[in-house]
């Protein structure tokens, strides 16, 4: 019997799910959970004809698909590392990932393939379709031999749901490989275990009402740990099916695609929310007439619930929760949604915890704070008074990460010997473990659809052009990326530049940074300072003076 948890929780449910649909892309095809297992199946012997290992890394990159999600199982049931790059990733940071993680084989949509050049990748043996698993590109004659062997073995083969022939790797084995980011210098592959998998699926098993065959549509970034954690991997443990959005999620598709499928559970970064708050809630409670029935305590409540009804049925009127999560929830509009009883919960984590630090279900849920330290896992704040001293969150369990892959520097630099991570993260913490996050001392932004934004990626772009000397990215209150920079104004002078010269200067280098850089990373506007930015003792720029200027 298969003791890896994770292993055997995807085995049992295929076999008790088998008929029923596992997968959907989004108003096209549909498989079941016997059609993931003929998949896997084929896959499977497919890396065994390469003389693919256990622990081989395996890269995947995609738009959210069916064929993503039958890669990704496959390739961590056959013990093998799954690498999920992010499509956004441009051909520059694509190769570095491919190349860092040392992965043997890439499966990639056709449309990204055009980003790929074989030439610039050392070890891969070919790139496989995820719209067909045909060859795209084979760096020798192996690749294609296999995919026939492959081909003529499962076709001889009839697959018993009972037989299934899984690999039970050690729950301290590293199921995923997670870059945080793409750029060389930025790179910070996290080593995820089936132990840390596990145990965050296992929180949906115990605290999330989710049953076999029930709805939920899948529009985070797969390639980040959270949606592939919380819209496909414990929703498929839980023999549910799961609706792909492989289009660009904007809030318009994704709204349209709840009230189509009315989802069982939902999933949203703040920014999603946010728009539908300023969108849709904010300028009907700005109406002249609304605001005079606020002023009456019974229309009021009949005011209030219209408005949650309405919310409701915009998300498809049939969920247990929202979960939000990537990013702080403008205060403003969690007030509102608490005011109007909406089922929603804060949770907080990390890629570093594939991804849950805490979590409470909507009803248990405090305000202001992102829930209670989950199953499996301690925190402990920094500080003399964690009850009220802000001080760094520090965690510890089984959802933390092994390491950063081939990078012991940055795994010292947060990772004690006895386990504890340091997040970056400040906050306190309660008597019942609830946590309150009171500042973020990382700089991560979060992009539009959950993308991971590391402003230092585009600092360190923007500080080696000709005349500029320092640089701070952030975002203003629309989310929009913008770039503070100080000239170097003695460059600027010596070649004579006057101020409207300079300012067309970097209206032109924002252009051709942009180019360069996934358009969720755009910067879009640029904001000149007069004077050097001021610094800590350390020379580290003071960055909270300044971000936060743009938020109001």
């Amino acid at each position: 019997m298969i003791q890896n948890k994770l292993i055997r929780s995807i085995e049992e449910s295929i076999q008790n799910n088998w008929e029923h649909t596992a997968f959907t892309n989004y108003q096209k095809d549909s498989i079941t959970f016997k059609g993931v297992a003929e998949k896997i199946q084929w896959i499977h012997l497919l890396y065994e004809e390469l003389n693919i290992k256990k622990g081989d890394k395996i890269a995947l990159i995609g738009r959210n698909l069916n064929n993503w999600a039958v890669t990704y199982l496959a390739t961590i049931t056959y013990g093998a590392t799954i690498v999920p790059i992010l499509p956004d990733f441009n051909s520059g940071d694509i190769h570095h990932i491919i190349n860092h993680s040392e992965a043997s084989l890439l499966f990639s949509t056709e449309n990204l393939f055009n980003k790929i050049d074989d030439s610039k990748i050392k070890k891969l043996k070919g790139i496989i379709s995820l719209g067909d698993f045909e060859i795209l590109c084979a760096c020798n004659e192996k690749l294609e031999k296999a995919v026939k062997k492959a081909d003529e073995k499962a076709s001889k083969t009839t697959l018993d749901k009972d037989q299934l022939d899984y690999a039970d790797p050690k729950n301290s084995d590293i199921a995923v490989l997670s870059y945080t980011s793409g750029t060389s210098g930025f790179s910070k592959g996290v080593m995820l275990s089936y132990r840390c998998l596990y145990s965050n699926v296992q929180i949906g098993f115990d605290h999330i009402d989710l049953r076999s065959q029930d709805k939920v549509v899948s529009f985070l970034p797969l390639a980040h740990v959270f949606g592939c954690m919380f819209e496909f991997l414990t929703e498929f443990c839980c023999g549910c099916h799961v609706i792909f959005l492989s289009r660009v999620p904007t809030p318009q598709l994704i709204t349209k695609a709840f009230q189509e499928v009315k989802p069982r559970l939902i999933c949203l970064v703040p920014l999603i929310m946010e728009k539908i708050y300023k969108k849709r809630i904010l300028p009907a409670l700005e109406s002249r007439r609304v605001k005079l029935m606020l002023k009456v305590p019974l229309l009021e409540k009949k005011v209030y619930k219209k408005i949650r009804n309405s919310l409701i049925e915009t998300f498809g009127g049939e969920f247990i929760e929202v979960i939000i999560g990537g990013a702080a929830l403008s205060k403003e509009v969690e007030d509102f949604l608490k005011k109007i009883e909406f089922p929603f919960t804060v949770g907080y984590g990390m890629t570093e915890c594939g991804p849950l630090v805490s979590y409470s279900p909507s009803g248990q849920f405090r305000p202001h704070s992102c829930g209670q330290v989950v199953d499996r896992m301690q925190v402990r704040i920094d500080s003399k008074d964690p009850l009220n001293i802000v001080g760094e969150i520090q965690v510890k369990g089984d959802n933390v990460m092994s390491g950063y892959f081939k990078n012991k520097e940055a795994t010292k630099e947060c990772l004690s010997k006895d386990g504890w991570l340091g997040t970056g993260d400040l906050g306190i913490i309660d008597k019942d473990d609830t946590i309150y996050i009171k500042g973020r001392s990382k700089n991560m932004l979060l992009g539009p659809s959950g993308q991971n934004i590391y402003p230092e990626e585009i600092e360190s772009r923007l500080n080696n052009l000709p005349f500029i000397q320092e640089s701070i990215v952030t975002d203003d209150k629309d989310h929009k990326l913008i770039a503070l920079l100080y000239p170097d104004y003695e460059v600027c002078d010596a070649e004579g530049l006057t101020k409207n010269e300079i300012e067309e200067a970097f209206e032109s280098d924002r252009k051709i940074l942009n180019k360069d850089l996934p358009a969720y990373m755009n910067v879009s506007r640029i904001i000149l300072f007069p004077e050097e930015f001021e610094k800590t003792p350390k020379r580290n720029i003071k960055r909270y003076l300044y971000t936060s200027l743009y938020h109001e």
